[in-house]
C-alpha cells in the first residue's frame, strides 16, 4: 500500500496544517501594512500586494484538496512561489518608505512560511 500525503502529514484538515495557519496569520498582517500604501501614488500596489498574501493559503489549502501528491506537491510550490513575489513586493514597500518598521517584522515571519512550505515540498513522498 502506498503512503499518500494525507498519511505523511496526518492531518485531516487543511486548517490543521502549521503552514496554512501561520500563512493566514500572515494575510492579516499584510492586509494591515497594505493600509500604509498611498493610492495616489501606488493605485494597484495594495490590490498586488494582497493578493500575492492570499495566494499562499489559498493553494495551500486547494492543493491539500486534491487528494494527490503530486498536486499537492504543485500547489505547494505555487504557494511558494506567491510568498516569493509577497517577499519582493514588501522589499518595494520598503525602498519607497511605506513601510517603515512593520516590513521587517513581517518579512520574518514570511521567512519562517517560506522555509515550512520549502521542508513540506522536500519531505512529500514521490508518487
Amino acid at each position: 500500500m502506498r503512503l499518500g500525503y494525507r498519511d505523511f502529514c496526518g492531518m485531516n484538515d487543511f486548517k490543521d496544517l502549521i503552514v496554512w495557519q501561520k500563512s493566514m496569520l500572515l494575510v492579516d498582517q499584510v492586509y494591515a501594512m497594505g493600509k500604509l500604501v498611498p493610492w495616489r501614488e501606488a493605485p494597484g500596489f495594495y490590490s498586488q500586494l494582497t493578493r500575492a498574501a492570499i495566494s499562499i493559503p489559498a493553494n495551500i489549502s486547494e492543493g491539500y484538496g486534491r487528494f494527490s501528491t503530486k498536486e499537492y506537491r504543485r500547489f505547494l510550490r505555487i504557494s511558494l512561489g506567491s510568498s516569493y513575489e509577497l517577499e519582493t513586493l514588501l522589499i518595494i514597500g520598503r525602498n519607497r518608505g511605506w513601510f517603515r518598521n512593520q516590513e521587517e517584522q513581517t518579512n520574518k515571519f514570511l521567512k519562517e512560511v517560506q522555509k515550512m512550505l520549502f521542508t513540506i515540498i522536500k519531505r512529500l513522498p514521490v508518487d
